[in-house]
């Protein structure tokens, strides 16, 4: 009888995908996810939007090559961090079958592609933040009916939180809308997002979240469709996108900042995607990359998510030394970079020492 207990608990941790990869096990119980395509692993696969990465080539490098809706060729920011705090992935997409009964446990991810702070919405269909917060709402009941109250209080409280947004905003809002661009700065622009960002902090704390880090916006006007777009025939990085960008990311320090003072026991801390994807696109050949001012996928120039065909010629026939998968994300080499350069903010917010 007790060999038979062993075997069967044997086989029940064997099935969970995302256990811990080391012999200490994970720094916090669970990740939680929020925010765009960046860390979003496949909730737009179950919502009707154009926004989607769920074919090939996407997932090319990916456990299995499967294209789960990951927009890359492999692995995302939170599948790395989620390997940085002793997960073997990270949580599955708040929407799909897999987030359910003993998953739940390990967190779940609620980011969307093409989401952004704003309620309106960008003008792709997505699940913007507020209604990612409202699916997490759901996700502790469901969490407690697993878990029961006690333990799900100490899940909740324990986890790592991720936030990643504010770049959809700006790329499928604010930049292709002329009402908005017309009547606001983009400095205002910022002033309004930071101000929702605020927001959605306080309804993490107040729902019980006390470990989070929050991706500064990356250096946009560098993503090979940015250069296209607005370029103007010149091959860098566009400074007035740039500058955008770090306007917003001055105003998120100062409001992590003072969310800091605020609640006294909330540690949360910038993750500064900026600097090192910065870094890569404008100096690729001194970390190992070859190309950074064109994307993998097809030209490189112009296609993502459903404008790419992965019928058309001239996909990189090898994606590691690239700096961009496609024209508006980052290969899974750089992910890495980036990630490794958030060694210190990571441990500092999980409590891990080395």
């Amino acid at each position: 009888m007790a060999s038979r207990c062993l075997l069967l608990l044997a086989i029940f941790l064997s099935a969970q995908p995302t256990g811990h990869s080391g012999e200490e096990g994970p720094a916090v119980p669970a990740v939680m996810v929020f925010g765009d395509s960046l860390v979003d692993v496949g909730n737009n696969n179950y919502i009707f939007t154009i926004a989607k990465a769920n074919f090939p080539p996407y997932g090319r490098d990916f456990k299995d090559h499967v294209a789960t809706g990951r927009f890359c060729n492999g692995k995302l920011l939170v599948d790395f961090i989620a390997e940085k705090v002793g997960f073997n992935g990270s949580p599955p997409a708040y929407l799909s079958p897999q987030a359910s009964g003993q998953n739940l446990l390990l967190g779940a991810n609620f980011a969307s592609a093409a989401s952004g702070y704003n309620d309106h919405g960008t003008l792709i269909k997505a699940i913007s933040v507020s209604q990612q917060l409202k699916y997490f709402k759901d996700y502790q009941a469901k969490l407690v009916v697993v878990a029961g109250s006690s333990h799900a209080r100490s899940i909740i409280s324990g986890s790592l939180y991720i936030i990643c947004a504010g770049s959809c905003d700006f790329i499928y809002n604010y930049y292709i809308n002329p009402f908005l661009d017309m009547n606001q700065t983009a400095e205002q622009f910022s002033d309004r997002l930071v101000g929702m960002f605020n927001n959605s902090v306080t309804q993490l704390y107040d729902m019980g979240a006390r470990r989070i880090g929050v991706f500064s916006l990356p250096p946009f006007g560098c993503f090979p469709l940015a250069i296209t777009l607005y370029g103007h025939g010149r091959s860098g990085c566009v400074s007035r996108l740039n500058n955008d960008a770090q306007y917003y990311n001055m105003k998120l320090k100062a409001a992590v900042d003072s969310l800091s003072k605020k609640y006294h026991d909330l540690k949360i801390v910038v993750l500064d995607m900026y600097t090192p994807l910065y870094n890569l696109a404008t100096s690729p050949v001194s970390q190992g990359f070859t190309e950074a001012k064109r994307a993998c996928c097809g030209t490189g120039t112009v296609e993502a998510s459903i404008l790419y065909n992965p019928l058309l010629p001239g996909t990189c026939p090898s994606a590691r030394t690239y700096v961009f998968w496609d024209v508006w994300h980052p290969s899974e080499a750089a992910n890495k970079v980036i990630v490794d350069s958030l060694v210190d903010e990571i441990n500092n917010l999980v409590g891990k020492t080395h």
